[in-house]
């Protein structure tokens, strides 16, 4: 990463917070060198509070801390993109985000996230968690029934209940994947390469 230029705005610089899963942005804020490294350093997201004259780590009080996974400079070298996995709501109006609601576009990679917490945690009445301990050949068979019945909706003109088949198709797939081992990003990486 390139040294950022903390001069331009009176010794800080825009920091935009942007969920690493999803990709939806969550908030802005300001930071200042000494800002800068604590973050980069406790891998928590620290702000210079403006209003307070003081750093301010997001979740001292509230717990909700955002936790970095990813930080870039910009062209010019005088903003930082954060992308984090929010512990909680980030906005103090008890939101996801500062900007609004939930994004629906990246939700698939929070489900995956959620499925493998599922299996992780051995949840015993969780569906997920039941279908995952079937193993490969009972999954595979749930998939391959979940695409008949999506190519059965797709020929009638039920457009809910193909979103629906559709759902559940790629729901089910994603436990396939978790059992091959394979992530959804993978797959995205895949079709991006046939792309070029």
């Amino acid at each position: 990463m390139n040294q950022l230029n903390f001069s331009k705005s009176n010794g800080l610089v825009p920091a935009v917070i942007q969920d690493y899963t999803t990709l939806q942005v969550l908030m802005v804020g300001f930071m200042n060198e000494e800002a800068y490294e604590k973050t980069r350093k406790e891998g928590k997201v620290t702000f210079f509070s403006r209003s307070k004259n003081r750093l301010w780590t997001k979740g001292e009080t509230s717990g909700n801390f955002l936790i970095v996974k990813e930080i870039t400079t910009d062209c010019d070298n005088d903003s930082i993109l954060i992308k984090v996995d929010p512990a909680g709501p980030v906005c103090h109006t008890g939101t996801k985000s500062c900007f609004g609601n939930e994004e629906t576009k990246g939700f698939l990679y929070k489900l995956e996230q959620i499925i493998d917490q599922r299996i992780k945690d051995d949840v015993p009445d969780s569906y997920t968690n039941k279908i995952f301990k079937k193993g490969i050949n009972k999954t595979a068979q749930k998939v391959g029934e979940e695409a008949v019945e999506l190519i059965i909706e797709a020929k009638d003109n039920n457009i809910d209940l193909f979103k629906n088949e559709a759902a559940d198709l790629l729901y089910h797939l994603l436990i396939l994947f978790r059992i091959k081992g394979v992530s959804f990003q993978e797959i995205e990486e895949c079709l991006k390469d046939r792309h070029k």
